[in-house]
């Protein structure tokens, strides 16, 4: 009988594709949702800010309540890399630790029954993995590390400098993905837009989008993480034009008044950013992301007037709002002016409420439009509707769209169909599927 993995993935996108390579050298494991039927239990941790710790840890505590006598809990990724020595030392439930380095001896490390870090950040490199969550989408990692120097972000102190791989080896995954039946794609990294920089390569993307073109079987493709001091004009301009990439911007600013980003270290000023910003918006139909922090030390009620102006005046598609999180090993730690809870508090709900008035005016424009969309299913407002997304979206992250009626039977998950936007229930588009593309 085959040995049993129960395998949780948290934080970032990019800590799943380690998790599915993970995956992919314990395929002689059958999986189980359930961990107290699992023999071995692995926990791919994210430590970047306060609440996806403890989230790591309320995990860990969980599995190991859940766990079956004699059953192996592994613990890898970023908040073991951060705090190997207090972890190790701390949490005794816990029989092995790893960091970010070695994804790909997982079954070596799970055969040894040793803890293993290595020195350097795992970057894969056309390993075989398990896609997970889709039949259709994959995210592609261009890169580890990051060379930006954000006052607020401990990243570098953990992951490294920037490592980005060959342009050859994206694109050999991208074909072996192809004919997986994979056809859609997300590329991601810490700082998408420097890909290439570390091999003196400015605007490395648009090498990427010029070969990802030329695969066939390639039908859809976006990028995730842009950075502004490295995006370009050019990039930007490149994207537009491309008959592949869709016109999906996601650039998190984390601000936009001046001085602020002064002291988060961002680079790029205001000016920059709203010109950035303007020139995504301009193209047909675009998709525009974005990421604020709020409470970051010496924010005055000034500063934080002008974001608040400027998320009313733009109106972004979809907005993350973090409260800043005060972490040791960055600049921001070591600053004085720190925001009371009381007042950090006060401003997330006036954020988050304008937030969500333009992201719903956002929707609203789209009623009464034809769309494209992808089918994933099942609703998960009932199981009568399925449930959709654009496809220049991400489901999981850009919200679902509610198919009600449908001019065409039999429709299954990963159709392709053209509907049109009939209603807006709550924060999802309802619509009725018209054609099979």
């Amino acid at each position: 009988m085959r040995k049993k993995l129960h395998l949780v993935s948290l934080g970032c996108n990019k800590n799943l594709i380690d998790s599915e390579v993970m995956l992919g050298r314990l395929k002689s494991y059958a999986l189980t949702d359930n961990a107290n039927e699992a023999d071995v239990l692995i926990v791919n941790t994210c430590g970047f800010i306060g609440a996806a710790k403890e989230e790591s840890l309320r995990v860990i505590f969980s599995l190991h309540e859940q766990r079956k006598k004699n059953s192996l809990l592994v613990v890898s990724g970023c908040l073991t890399e951060r705090y190997k020595e207090q972890l190790i030392k701390e949490l005794p439930e816990v029989d092995i630790f790893t960091g970010v380095g070695d994804y790909d001896h997982i079954d070596v490390i799970v055969e040894e029954r040793k803890n293993r870090f290595s020195q350097e950040t795992y970057l894969i490199n056309n390993e075989e993995r398990v896609i997970t969550g889709s039949n259709t989408h994959a995210y592609i990692k261009l890169s580890e590390g990051c060379n930006q120097s954000c006052s607020f972000c401990a990243i570098p102190s953990f992951k490294g400098k920037l490592k980005s791989r060959e342009l050859e080896s994206v694109t050999k995954e991208v074909e072996n993905l192809v004919k997986q039946g994979i056809w859609d794609f997300s590329f991601i990294s810490q700082d998408s837009s420097s890909y290439l920089r570390d091999k003196k390569i400015d605007d490395g993307l648009i090498l990427l989008i010029d070969a990802v073109e030329k695969i066939e079987g390639v039908k859809s493709a976006r990028i995730l993480y842009l950075y502004p001091t490295t995006t370009s004009a050019a990039l930007i301009s490149r994207i537009i034009a491309s008959n592949v990439f869709h016109n999906y911007f996601d650039m998190p600013i984390q601000h936009i008044d001046d001085n602020m980003l002064k002291r988060m270290k961002r680079g790029a000023d205001s000016k920059r950013i709203k010109q950035q910003l303007n020139l995504m918006r301009s193209a047909a139909d675009s998709f525009v992301r974005t990421s604020f922090i709020v409470g970051h030390p010496n924010e005055s009620d000034e500063e934080f007037e002008n974001l608040l102006i400027f998320a009313k005046e733009f109106e972004f598609d979809r907005v993350n709002i973090f409260a800043y999180s005060n972490e040791e090993g960055t600049a921001a730690f070591e600053m004085d002016g720190k925001i009371p809870k009381n007042v950090l508090n006060s401003r997330l709900k006036k954020l988050e409420k304008i937030v969500h008035v333009g992201i719903t005016n956002r929707l609203k424009t789209q009623i009464g439009k034809k769309v494209i969309l992808v089918v994933e299913g099942e609703s998960s407002e009932h199981e009568l509707l399925l449930g959709a997304r654009k496809i220049e979206c991400i489901g999981e992250i850009d919200g679902e769209v509610l198919i009600n009626e449908s001019e065409v039977l039999g429709l299954k998950t990963g159709d392709i169909v053209e509907a049109l936007v009939t209603n807006l229930v709550g924060d999802k588009l309802v619509a009725t599927v018209t054609k099979l593309i």
